[in-house]
């Protein structure tokens, strides 16, 4: 197989190296190749530097991080469900994971804004995807609980790549097994609680109304951020309100910064265990087209970096960014902005140290 590889370019050759002294072993850097013993001798999965390997070569990967067939032994992993049967409008999200991943080489090692070295606290890795059955949805949510009953069966967090928003469902089933009823930050247009449609009560609409009916969240521990358009009944946030949630309405966040209203989320949730869920349609479409349901007047990049920044000292179990459907924005855009959201949860979890 290697020698397929290299014979269709795809392997690169072998590069000389040359021993780097250091104060505890000989490490082995390629010659030629900046000296970089942080990235080079650590103990962690740390993305390559493109001042040492061009972005376009490797396996894609999420940050071009090791590939591993299991989250054993990780303190997080990146997991693609590359699913989107229960889409209601607009097909294309199965094909989110791969896209994000293709956009993430763009991404570095530290968080230059905040300080946070997520790749010098965790070890974390890409363990692929979830392997699911496009032609059943319920099948599908089967094998995506049992996927991720695995995952934090282990102890590692997972950072999920979507497809639709169903995915939700059977990772909190799997979440909620665990560590019992969750807090949830989810970043939506939508509140994504319907009851059913054509008769169906599994599919991108009704997520977090079967989370309720199954005691998966925590509702006096909900927040949902963004939500606004149009909708088929005059009162649609009745239900949500119902059981406790907090819905902030797009309008709110108009114009404002939104740091006071995550101190304000912050105290809501405690520090029992909290699930975040980001849907890219939570953002204006100006920002993020390629996704199945957009909806006009929504958040802009800089709330989002400020909604998941506000969640730092929570103890975060999971998080998704879920609904990239690529090929409504060939620019890539949608897919990095989805990449650098991802690096940012990331960079919230427990146990990340800032530098």
């Amino acid at each position: 197989m290697r020698l397929l590889l290299r014979a269709a370019g795809l392997c690169a050759p072998k590069l000389p190296v040359t021993a780097v002294a250091s104060s505890s072993s000989s490490l082995a850097v390629p010659v030629g190749l900046p000296r970089h013993p942080a990235r080079w001798g650590s103990r962690f999965h740390v993305p390559p530097s493109a001042e040492a390997v061009a972005r376009p070569v490797g396996i894609c990967s999420m940050m071009k991080l090791p590939v591993q067939d299991s989250a054993a032994g990780l303190d997080a992993a990146f997991v693609g469900v590359p699913l989107d049967t229960g889409t209601s409008n607009r097909p294309g999200a199965r094909f989110g994971p791969r896209q994000i991943r293709a956009e993430s080489s763009l991404l570095r090692r530290f968080n230059g804004s905040t300080g946070a070295a997520p790749f010098d606290s965790l070890l974390v890795a890409d363990i692929g995807d979830v392997h699911v059955n496009p032609y059943s949805l319920p099948q599908s949510c089967r094998l995506i609980r049992g996927a991720f009953q695995d995952i934090v069966g282990s102890g590692c967090v997972p950072l999920t790549l979507g497809g639709d928003h169903t995915i939700t469902y059977p990772i909190l089933q799997a979440v909620a097994e665990r560590h019992g009823p969750v807090g949830l930050v989810h970043v939506d247009a939508h509140t994504d609680t319907a009851d059913t449609a054509l008769g169906e009560k599994i599919y991108h609409g009704t997520p977090f109304r079967r989370c309720v009916e199954e005691g998966l969240l925590d509702c006096g521990r909900v927040v949902q951020i963004g939500i606004r358009g149009s909708s088929y009944d005059p009162d649609p946030y009745k239900y949500c309100r119902d059981q406790g949630f907090r819905v902030v309405p797009a309008e709110e966040c108009w114009m404002r910064s939104l740091v006071p209203l995550m101190v304000e989320v912050r105290q809501q949730m405690g520090d029992r265990p909290v699930y975040i869920s980001f849907d890219i349609d939570g953002l204006d479409p100006a920002y993020a087209p390629g996704t199945g349901t957009p909806e006009v007047a929504g958040l802009t990049p800089a709330q989002a970096l400020e909604i998941i920044r506000g969640c730092k000292g929570l103890n975060i179990v999971g998080c998704d960014l879920v609904e990239v459907a690529p090929m409504y924005d060939i620019s890539g855009n949608t897919a990095l902005l989805g990449a650098n959201l991802l690096f940012e949860m990331l960079c919230i979890l427990p146990g990340v140290k800032t530098m």
